[in-house]
């Protein structure tokens, strides 16, 4: 059977991983995935497919070790002539921990200061694909990414989001690295919950924290409202803050230079100082709680109504600097409209000039990437931060993966995706009021006003890419009356079903994301 195995499959493996045929016996046979093939004293392990489920395979000559460890069951009535086991290993949370004891390169690392990609997997099926992407590309992949929100929406629990990631690494045989993000965390429980699941990578969100109203504020309003901050949690004064920025003269790189006065000094404080309070608060309790654990940090300001200036940029990572929280990226919010799911709204020869400024200052501080959020189907300034190529990227992005799993529904299970429709239309409203979006629901149609080839038009319409990308978490639970779900079981049996075309559009669609960047890839 080892020797068969062997020689069906043979050393090569390739980008592709296309699935190759293995009979144990006469009357069974899986797809095996080559490229997950890997030994290990004397043991294999590789990912195969039985129908549309896929599962852990174990060969060993022995049952002992991993063929007793791993949870599953043995095949028996072995059509062979060597003395071999083989055990079928249901893809559970359990076992991928396991199997993370076994093979390294299945545990997520650090990625730092290096330009990287964050790829989103509500359903947990995507992954390899989001891995045949980066072919080619200098971008390391964050393929266990998951907010807090998302968790919630879709009634997931962390453990799950990791296993799909360490699945998807083992049955690509992807060895390069792979970041893990806990995204989007605002407590100190959403810590505790993701860093014991093995998450690497913690994106702050104090977005609660910002004053957006700091910007309109007459000056004695913002005086009396920094008389009242609880300073001690910054461990500084009001005067202290003042005497740093005030009439400071900042020179950088491509000409840029800001002397803040008291008052613009006052409004940024106003502004961030109780959310850089807060990030300061959350990073405590992490070098505290978790010094002896591999974790980076991101701080995320994006997911506020008002826009972040260069200085406010410098003050905030100077703060932060002061305050000895150390970050690998961080997400401004950046001039312009990052709406989900669609491309940049705004002045992109302004976003540009403010783009160039929010570089300088990244590069003078020479410690950290800039990341950009909401950056799904961003195209437009893909294209201008490829072309500047300045410094190092995050892009992170998460819907956009579920609406190239929606267009698989739309392409091959017609009435299905009608009634996604039109359950969408009538949960738009309430499901968008955490996200930032602007369609317009009148601008979707009822699914009957629609024909076939019109619904797939619907992914190249932004209006309806957003009332589709924001109410996935009610068509993933939403339950009928007797308890079983309208849409979820049948969704995803059409994905297993459908699994190269899934594939096909989620690679193509994340090569029109990678290739702005690699014209200039850097070095």
């Amino acid at each position: 059977m080892v020797y068969k195995l062997n020689k069906i499959i043979g050393s090569e493996k390739t980008v592709k991983n296309e699935m190759v045929t293995l009979e144990f016996n006469g009357e069974y046979s899986v797809k095996v995935y080559p490229n997950s093939i890997n030994e290990k004293s004397e043991t294999l392990y590789f990912i195969a497919r039985d129908n549309f489920s896929k599962y852990l395979f174990i060969i060993c000559r022995s049952k002992e070790g991993d063929f007793l460890d791993f949870l599953g069951d043995e095949i028996k009535n072995l059509d062979s002539h060597e003395e071999v086991f083989v055990k079928r290993c249901p893809l559970t949370s359990e076992n991928s921990r396991k199997l993370q004891k076994r093979f390294e390169f299945t545990n997520p690392i650090l990625l730092g200061k290096q330009n990287s990609f964050g790829f989103g997997d509500r359903l947990g099926l995507a992954n390899p694909a989001h891995i045949k992407s980066l072919a080619g590309s200098d971008f390391k992949p964050i393929i266990a990414q998951q907010s807090i929100r998302e968790l919630t929406r879709t009634n997931r629990h962390p453990s799950e989001v990791m296993s799909a990631a360490v699945w998807a690494v083992f049955q690509e045989g992807y060895k390069e690295g792979f970041g893990s993000d806990a995204d989007h965390l605002k407590t100190i429980e959403d810590i505790d919950l993701m860093i014991s699941n093995g998450f690497t990578m913690f994106t702050f969100d104090p977005g609660d924290h910002v004053v957006n109203e700091a910007g309109s504020e007459s000056i004695e309003s913002l005086s009396q409202m920094a008389e009242e901050m609880k300073w001690e949690d910054l461990n500084d004064s009001f005067l202290n803050m003042l005497g740093r920025y005030q009439d400071k003269k900042y020179v950088f790189d491509n000409g840029l230079e800001f002397t803040p006065s008291k008052e613009e000094t006052l409004r940024a404080v106003i502004k961030y100082g109780r959310a850089i309070a807060h990030i300061h608060k959350l990073y405590k309790h992490m070098i505290k709680n978790y010094d002896s654990r591999p974790f980076e940090v991101e701080i995320s300001i994006d997911e506020t109504d008002s826009v972040t200036s260069p200085f406010e940029h410098f003050f905030i990572v100077s703060e932060l600097n002061r305050l000895e929280v150390k970050m690998v990226s961080l997400a401004p919010r950046f001039i312009g409209a990052f709406e989900k799911g669609i491309d940049y709204i705004g002045d992109l020869k302004l976003f540009k000039q403010e783009y160039i400024k929010h570089l300088a200052i990244a590069k003078h501080f020479n410690s950290y990437k800039l990341s950009l959020h909401s950056g799904s189907d961003k195209f437009s300034v893909y294209k201008i931060i490829g072309k500047l190529n300045g410094w190092y990227t995050h892009v992170k992005t998460a819907g956009t993966s579920y609406l190239e799993a929606l267009k698989v529904i739309a392409t091959k299970n017609i009435s299905l995706f009608r009634k996604i429709l039109d359950f969408s239309r009538a949960e738009y409203m309430k499901e968008k009021e955490s996200y930032h979006v602007s369609a317009d629901i009148n601008m979707v149609k009822a699914e009957s006003e629609y024909s076939d080839s019109e619904l797939l038009e619907l992914f190249s319409q932004n209006d309806a890419r957003q009332v589709l990308h924001v109410t996935f978490g009610k068509v993933l639970t939403e339950k009928d009356n007797t308890g079983e779900y309208l849409f979820r079981n049948e969704f995803l049996k059409c994905i297993k079903e459908n699994e190269e075309l899934h594939y096909k559009f989620i690679y193509e669609h994340f090569r029109k994301h990678l290739s702005p960047f690699e014209v200039n890839s850097k070095n």
